[in-house]
């Protein structure tokens, strides 16, 4: 059920849409909407651990899937802003074991932050299935260094990667000498008031997060998260765990410069400037920050989908609403999204 909240028809219309998505006794959702600058939504429905029982409340930690490559950019522009790395950089510079070298020093930091640098995604996920249950950031990124053909070249098109973002972390490690996991903790969630969030460092404590799941079509679920779904133990793409309340406070920090300038959180939600542009569709990427047109204006989010962890993560800066969906079980995000929010905006 939904938490306490002021009462109002807004209210109603929004327990009326989630708990037709989420039922009490089933894997469920936490949901916190803000409208310029206050929280005006905060819910959570169904159980967090199919096993105890334990309910989800806006403080259960959940997998917050490729949110996560947003702390990942965010350390590597932190350490550009201090000058310690640049976005110029090529990946022969961290990663001089790459097997071809021209393909290493034509690809740049900003590429792998874009989805733009045409290496194609060769670990062989399913042949391997027992390998990449434990495989970390260094394991998912070596078949990349082994790259002796670009799909395109750097910078004139879109493919989504993953391991670009284990890359990545792996650079924030070269660059401070210490886990990623632990110069994120310092930098972003410390700052930021996240206190109990974490990030994934191989296998995830079985308690005090929630349990991901999918449901059987016989009726009844199988756990699917760590131990199940592979590549979930590579962090750089997917490992960030938190809850609605905490990355509202990660919202409220970008947006207050508390731990990167204003320059560089603008630039890392502006659309990255591609001057040889050749896909079929326009560049809509940030520094790691989808931007998009919506019925109800521009977007700044990103989604997240890992094992049985599906979550939304938008920011409308014409309304003043951030809204942030948190499951432990497939939902379809963008449809909630898009009954949810015209009531939001809507609402006086």
């Amino acid at each position: 059920m939904a938490l306490a909240q002021p009462a109002g028809r807004t209210v109603i219309q929004l327990d009326s849409v989630f708990q037709s998505y989420f039922r009490a006794n089933e894997p469920g959702g936490a949901v916190l909407i803000a409208k310029e600058g206050k929280v005006v939504y905060q819910g959570a429905f169904g159980l967090a651990d199919m096993v105890t029982k334990e309910p989800i409340t806006t403080k259960t930690l959940f997998n917050t899937g490729s949110i996560s490559k947003t702390f990942v950019a965010y350390g590597i522009l932190k350490l550009a802003s201090q000058h310690k790395l640049s976005l110029e950089d090529d990946l022969y510079e961290y990663f001089p074991d790459f097997k071809n070298k021209e393909i290493a020093r034509k690809v740049r930091l900003y590429h792998l932050l874009t989805h733009t640098s045409g290496i194609p995604d060769s670990r062989k996920v399913q042949e391997e299935h027992e390998f990449y249950l434990t495989a970390k950031d260094e394991e998912n990124f070596a078949p990349l260094k082994k790259t002796d053909m670009l799909e395109f070249e750097p910078g004139t098109k879109y493919k989504y990667s993953n391991p670009a973002f284990n890359g990545l972390a792996l650079v924030i490690e070269k660059v401070t000498g210490r886990k990623w996991q632990a110069y994120i903790d310092e930098m972003i969630f410390k700052p930021s008031g996240m206190n109990t969030s974490t990030i994934t460092d191989g296998p995830h404590p079985e308690s005090g997060v929630a349990h991901a799941y999918t449901a059987r079509k016989e009726g009844g679920y199988d756990e699917l998260d760590y131990g199940e779904e592979p590549t979930f133990a590579a962090a750089g793409n997917g490992g960030v765990w938190s809850n609605v309340e905490e990355l509202w406070k990660y919202e409220q920090a970008i947006q207050q410069f508390t731990f990167l300038n204003k320059d560089w959180v603008t630039k890392s939600r502006s659309i990255y400037p591609f001057p040889g542009w050749k896909d079929s569709i326009p560049s809509r990427l940030g520094l790691s920050w989808f931007l998009t047109k919506e019925t109800n204006g521009a977007l700044t989010g990103h989604t997240g989908s890992q094992g049985g962890f599906i979550s939304d993560y938008c920011w409308f800066p014409e309304q003043k609403v951030f809204y942030v969906l948190l499951c432990n079980i497939p939902k379809p995000i963008k449809e909630i999204r898009a009954r949810v929010i015209p009531l939001v905006s809507d609402a006086q």
